[in-house]
């Protein structure tokens, strides 16, 4: 999906709480905020892009109602990153114990809670270079496994911390390791 990068310095501030209710005043525009105080506008997605990321999704889900071991999030929910940033990952996972620990009001908001597991699915729009800066902001962030799925190159980038990217040329499915216990997502509906 097509990004649009506001810069909002010469008008002032967008605060946490201005931030929120500019996303609560226009539900159907999907915003973030980089950690520098950017306005990121994100254009719908096509077809092809929101099939994939309701399979990505779907399996995530699935796979979490089984184990019981946390909770699971779509695109539309926007995380409070350390660094001040607000994103909103295509699918993202968070263990049981952490999402637990915030407060109701936080979790109400936009939680102020890195994931423990992202996905980013790159839409035929999408820069390549802008979601590789973005997964490098989850991983700083202390999220512990991040995928990047890319369809157009049939690649797939795996992020942990501390470690270099993972680079995998069409795979056929991913291991959610030691973070999913027994997750695994077929690539064949993705990558196609």
């Amino acid at each position: 999906m097509t990004a649009f990068t506001i810069t909002l310095d010469p008008v002032g501030v967008l605060t946490e709480e201005a931030f929120y209710q500019l996303c609560r005043a226009n539900p159907d525009v999907n915003f973030e905020r980089s950690a520098q105080g950017e306005l990121i506008i994100m254009a719908p997605t096509g077809g092809e892009s929101g099939r994939r990321n309701a399979d990505l999704t779907i399996d995530l889900g699935l796979w979490n109602r089984q184990s019981q071991r946390g909770y699971t999030f779509d695109s539309s929910t926007c995380f409070k990153l350390p660094n001040g940033a607000e994103r909103s990952p295509d699918a993202a996972w968070i263990e049981a114990r952490r999402w637990e620990a915030l407060s109701p009001g936080d979790r109400e908001k936009f939680p102020p809670i890195a994931p423990d597991f992202v996905i980013e699915l790159r839409s035929a729009s999408d820069s390549l270079s802008t979601l590789q800066a973005k997964m490098q902001e989850y991983q700083t962030s202390g999220v512990r496994l991040g995928w990047l799925i890319n369809p157009q190159d049939q690649q797939v980038e795996i992020y942990r911390p501390g470690q270099p990217v993972e680079i995998l040329e069409a795979p056929h499915q991913l291991s959610g390791e030691a973070i999913l216990p027994d997750f695994v997502l077929s690539l064949t509906r993705i990558l196609n």
